[in-house]
């Protein structure tokens, strides 16, 4: 345009670095961090705040529900016990990836320890004590689903970082493709995309459709 237009804007800007210290080692720039620095807010990491973690489960559990058509009740205590144990390096999102997992595997009426195997370095047995023995059964039920399912899709490399998309896109193609016996239309149903994307995707990544029919 030729002429100025005035505009009114907010910006909402985050990170997860020191950016004061960042100015004075010269690695961000002094008047761009007191032009952003207005009105600060400390969002400390989920380990520093574990009594939110219940209801975080409560609210990823019925949106879950509601996104994937379950009806999980909840979480069992022995289950939050165990989420609130845990020190979640990815933080939130690290949280919803795993009841999201947890919703579309489970197979009883409330969240169990087992159906949270990529808490890496946690022993779900140590947490089945506290539940009646029909929920570890089902627990354990559930796990046998995810391994005659291909395993489940794990979102973290065992370092705690997000794996590619690429990787998790694949591997979660391959689960629901597995999960629903090679019925394309089914799995294109439930993963929200059209059956000529799905098909394109199952050739990019080299997925072998033959075998889960024949499974």
């Amino acid at each position: 345009a030729k002429r100025p237009v005035k505009v009114d804007v907010r910006i909402v800007s985050a990170t997860n670095r020191d950016l004061a210290e960042q100015v004075k080692d010269g690695g961000f720039r002094e008047d761009l961090f007191y032009r952003l620095n207005v009105f600060p807010i400390e969002a400390p990491p989920l380990r520093e705040r574990k009594e939110d973690v219940p209801a975080l489960v409560e609210h990823f559990i019925k949106r879950f529900n509601t996104q994937e058509g379950r009806d999980v009740k909840g979480a069992s205590p022995a289950t939050m016990h165990m989420l609130q144990d845990h020190e979640w390096p990815g933080n939130v999102r690290q949280l919803e990836n795993a009841v999201f997992r947890a919703v579309v595997l489970c197979e009883s009426d409330h969240l169990q320890p087992l159906d949270f195997p990529q808490i890496a370095g946690v022993d779900p047995a140590l947490y089945v004590a506290d539940d009646a023995p029909a929920a570890a059964a089902a627990a354990k039920s559930a796990t046998q689903v995810v391994s005659a399912a291909s395993g489940p899709v794990e979102i973290f490399d065992p370092r705690g970082h997000l794996r590619k998309l690429e990787e998790i896109e694949r591997d979660l193609i391959q689960f629901a493709i597995a999960t629903y016996s090679g019925h394309m239309s089914e799995v294109a149903r439930r993963l929200g995309i059209g059956r000529s994307t799905l098909y394109r995707k199952v050739r990019e990544h080299d997925i072998q459709v033959n075998e889960a029919r024949a499974g």
